[in-house]
Order: C-alpha cells, then sequence, then structure tokens
C-alpha cells in the first residue's frame, strides 16, 4: 500500500458479504439442535500454558477487584465455556474473537475469529460427524465438498512419511526428513519428540493430504492437551483436527474431565515453558475449581473462521478475508 492509504480494508466488499452468509449460516445451524449461543470474556486472569501458544498480557490499574493485576487476552474461549458447562448451561456454542502472540503468515493473524462448541453427551466421534454436517451445509453452494477421508495420525504418518509417529525413534523421525531434503532447523533438540512429528507433519504429511475434508484422530498422548486419553498400547490422546484443501482447520477433543490430571498437564506445560526460556503462565484455577464440582461428559471443537472463509471464497492470503489487518503493509508483511 502507497503511504497514507494504509486506513483501507484488505478484504475486498465480496469477501465480507461471503463471510456474513457464512457466519450467518454457522448461526442457523446451531438453532436447529438448539445450542445456546454464549459470550464469553476476552480477558482473564489465567493464560493459556500451552507452550505452543503465546498470550498477549495487558495491566489494569484498578479499580477493585483486579486492580493493578496482569490480565491476558483469551488463545480460545474453551476455559470459560467449560465453565458454564459445569454449571449446567448444557450444549453452546460461541463465535469470538481470539489472540495469540507471534503468529503472522498466510493463514495467520495475531487476532481472529473463532467457533468453538461443546455438545454435552458426545464423544469425539460424534463431533466428528457434526463437523462434517456443519461444514457441507454452511459451504453447500459455494465450495461444495468433493470427498471425506478419516484417518489415525499413526496411519497417516506410514502412509505419507513412512514411519510410526507413536514408536519410531527420533532418529528414524529425522532420516525421514533428510531422505526427503528437509533440514531440521538448528538447536531442535533430540528429546523433543512431539517437536520432529510436528516438522514431519508440515513438511510431509500436510502437503500429501491433496484437497477435500480430511479427518485426523488418535493423537499422540503426549500431544493430548485437553483430550482424555484411549486405552491403547501405546494409549492415545481423543483428539482430532480436521483439514480442509490441505489446511488445518478445526481441533477437537473428548475433554477430559479429571481436574487433577489436568492440573498436572498444566504444570508439565510450565516446566516445559521454563525450559523453552518462555513466560510461566498462571494457571486457571477457576476452570480446576469447575471440573472438581463436575464437567459433564462432552466434545469440544474450535474451527478458525476466518480460514473458513478463505476456503469458501478461494482466497490465498487471511489478509483478504479479515476487514483490517494491524500493519500499514499488511499483504507484505504478513507472510
Amino acid at each position: 500500500m502507497q503511504a497514507g492509504s494504509d486506513w483501507q480494508p484488505t478484504a475486498s466488499t465480496g469477501a465480507l458479504k461471503l463471510r456474513a452468509t457464512l457466519l450467518a449460516r454457522i448461526r442457523a445451524f446451531f438453532t436447529q439442535p438448539n445450542v445456546l449461543e454464549v459470550d464469553t470474556p476476552a480477558l482473564s486472569v489465567a493464560g493459556a500454558t500451552d507452550p505452543a501458544l503465546h498470550s498477549f498480557r495487558t495491566e489494569t490499574h484498578g479499580p477493585a477487584p483486579a486492580g493493578g493485576s496482569s490480565l491476558y487476552l483469551q488463545t480460545s474461549p474453551e476455559f470459560p465455556m467449560k465453565r458454564l458447562l459445569a454449571a449446567g448451561a448444557g450444549s453452546i456454542y460461541q463465535l469470538c474473537k481470539v489472540f495469540r502472540d507471534g503468529e503472522a503468515g498466510r493463514y495467520h493473524n495475531p487476532e481472529f475469529t473463532l467457533l468453538e462448541w461443546y455438545r454435552t453427551g458426545y464423544d469425539h466421534f460424534d463431533l466428528m460427524d457434526e463437523v462434517e454436517v456443519l461444514l457441507r451445509e454452511v459451504l453447500a453452494d459455494v465450495a461444495p465438498i468433493a470427498s471425506v477421508d478419516h484417518w489415525t495420525y499413526r496411519d497417516l504418518f506410514l502412509e505419507a512419511a513412512g514411519v510410526d509417529p507413536l514408536t519410531d525413534s527420533v532418529a528414524a523421525l529425522e532420516a525421514a526428513l533428510l531422505c526427503r531434503g528437509i533440514s531440521p532447523p538448528a538447536g531442535l533438540a533430540a528429546d523433543d519428540r512431539d517437536a520432529w512429528l510436528d516438522l514431519l507433519l508440515t513438511h510431509v504429511v500436510e502437503p500429501a493430504m491433496g484437497q477435500g475434508l480430511v479427518f485426523i484422530r488418535d493423537y499422540p498422548a503426549s500431544q493430548a492437551a485437553l483430550a482424555r486419553l484411549r486405552p491403547g498400547n501405546p494409549p492415545v490422546a481423543a483428539r482430532f483436527e480436521v483439514y480442509l484443501d490441505g489446511v488445518e482447520l478445526a481441533n477437537g477433543f473428548y475433554e477430559l474431565a479429571d481436574a487433577g490430571e489436568q492440573r498436572s498437564r498444566f504444570e508439565r506445560d510450565n516446566v516445559r515453558r521454563e525450559r523453552q526460556g518462555e513466560a510461566v503462565v498462571d494457571v486457571d484455577e477457576r476452570l480446576l475449581a469447575a471440573m472438581t464440582v463436575g464437567l459433564p461428559d462432552c466434545a469440544g471443537v474450535a474451527l478458525g473462521v476466518d480460514r473458513l472463509v478463505m476456503a469458501a471464497g478461494r482466497y490465498d492470503h487471511i489478509a483478504d478475508v479479515i476487514c483490517l489487518l494491524y500493519t500499514s503493509d499488511a499483504a507484505d508483511d504478513f507472510d
């Protein structure tokens, strides 16, 4: 953009109309099963401990109750929505802005729109079925889904990369990268197995997915985050991700309901953050208190709305579907 013209939106009027249409269809979809739309705060006294997520922090200067303390902008509405679930709200959904520091690129923006919903009485298999139905309805006449594939994480890695992600050594993962001419970044720790798997996923597995809707389930137990574990040898996470035309679109869990296990995972996250030189994040004690009272049996999923609009309109960059970005030369700076 020329100097003095950076007030102009980066999205076209056509993209904004498409976005409005998809949002209206999403809300219409959730009126059918009587899922309650909720609106939770964007600010919290606790952030995300996940080492892969970086929360924005801000200071409040009073008055009480949070005077003089740090607050985090939500990376997801998951924690407050689970408090609503524990309070008896039943199945709920939310369309909201979320914020993640350090994320900028073709498919990333520090502020973006998320659709998140929770279905009581569902497991992750039930929720995968509902995700497919929603996407078929929302995209029906703009970008119909041509095909649907279901893979386990293990089978997809075996097919695309020739390695077993649950049992093969880091040396085998590295060899699978090197034989394809992919050099791991300097400083990638040999004991950080999940980082090696992520590298294979983004550089080998994702490019092999092709077009259509792809569901991946049964992630390694070390990548369970807030999901239950399914017994097996080895056990796997009751987690799934959804890809549309090779782009990650959604992440879902059969939700962990054990407050003690969740606390242990938060603490392990912070140990890893400290080891990586990152700031330790305050644990959400209110979430843990709600889980102690009792989280209903449920499954939840978060879906990136901006990426959905990109897919529906065949847009190449997230700047094409968001009204205004932060930088004056957004299309060039966000690569």
